[in-house]
């Protein structure tokens, strides 16, 4: 790119910090008082002027100075060289504070509160998605000798408990046999193996007896559990941060508030997102979804071991701190990846 390219995406890059920290349009003279570009007003006017008609930069009204478009911020990205590292105390409080958490449902209500505090957007977390999950242990209760309960724990941390109702009673003897043909069946296996494991030895143990019932009965209830297509499940932290930018939503703040409590959009967003370690950022139209103009996504996944478990991410206004929101998702995903898989 030549000297006057790079001039150009110098004024763009001071055009977009400045107006993502004072809200208001930027003026030539107020660029050359605030950074350090080099040249004089009359050709940061000139440099202005050609970015306008490329449709990086707009005037907003009748006022002299300029705003960034969809096109300005998508550049202004794109050309992010590196983003700044969170310093070593920072990482240590987020690990901390994550690790703090006793299930995965603390875990993941943790991080989406800390996620909208340090980008003060809205934070959106996915729980993990079945269809990634695998078998890490089946417990076996006896509550009474005719009744069990059977405690399903997936590698995302996922605990789902089912109740059985026995035809026969069973000893401790065949209640402990039970636990070990199951936990055969089902461990380390994903859930889609795992549901036909299980249904395969109810078959191979069909007509031999209490046991064989008691085996068929718990594996109906847990093909059930196994294969259940639940509806995905998203938190939500920081929603209020919205009404802090009113007038960036042009009006369409409403329409942004109902995509978010219908999460279809949502939903589709994250679901794209399935490289751990990579950050992606949607600026307004890029979103695909009309009712979240005038909004910036910036997404991620989270896993442990190469494992994918759901994605993650921050919604707000295209004026956003884009540097440290990439920062802040990237560091959040990190650390609720290496918790999840550490348990």
């Amino acid at each position: 790119m030549g000297s006057a390219d790079d001039r150009r995406f110098e004024v763009l890059r001071a055009i977009v910090a400045d107006f993502v920290a004072t809200k208001e349009p930027i003026g030539s003279k107020t660029l050359v008082e605030r950074h350090n570009l080099g040249v004089s007003s009359a050709t940061v006017r000139n440099d202005m002027a050609v970015l306008e008609a490329e449709g990086y930069i707009a005037q907003p009204h009748t006022s002299s100075g300029r705003v960034p478009t969809e096109k300005g911020y998508r550049e202004f990205v794109d050309r992010i060289d590196d983003i700044k590292p969170l310093s070593s105390s920072e990482r240590r409080a987020i690990l901390s504070f994550l690790e703090s958490g006793v299930d995965l449902d603390d875990v993941l209500r943790r991080a989406v509160r800390l996620l909208a505090q340090l980008t003060r957007q809205v934070a959106i977390v996915q729980y993990p998605t079945l269809s990634t999950s695998t078998v890490r242990h089946l417990e076996v209760v006896a509550l009474t000798p005719a009744k069990l309960l059977l405690v399903v724990i997936t590698d995302t941390g996922r605990v789902d408990q089912r109740m059985v109702e026995l035809g026969d009673t069973l000893d401790e003897h065949d209640v402990s046999k039970l636990r070990d043909l199951l936990g055969q069946a089902l461990e380390g296996k994903p859930l889609a193996a795992a549901s036909v494991a299980v249904a395969d030895l109810a078959s191979q143990l069909h007509g031999h007896g209490g046991l064989a019932d008691a085996v068929g009965r718990s594996a109906t209830v847990l093909v059930e559990t196994l294969v259940e297509h639940r509806e995905e499940r998203l938190l939500l932290g920081g929603t209020a941060n919205l009404t802090r930018n009113t007038a960036d939503f042009g009006g369409s703040l409403r329409s942004v508030l109902e995509a978010l409590e219908e999460q279809v959009v949502v939903l589709r967003l994250l679901a794209a997102q399935q490289e751990a370690g990579k950050v992606t950022v949607r600026i307004g139209h890029e979103t695909e979804a009309e009712e979240m103009a005038g909004t910036s996504v910036v997404t991620t996944a989270y896993g442990s071991s190469g494992k994918v478990y759901g994605g993650m991410g921050v919604l707000g206004p295209t004026r956003m701190d884009y540097p440290g929101t990439i920062a802040n998702v990237a560091a959040v995903a990190l650390y609720i990846g290496e918790v999840l898989g550490s348990r």
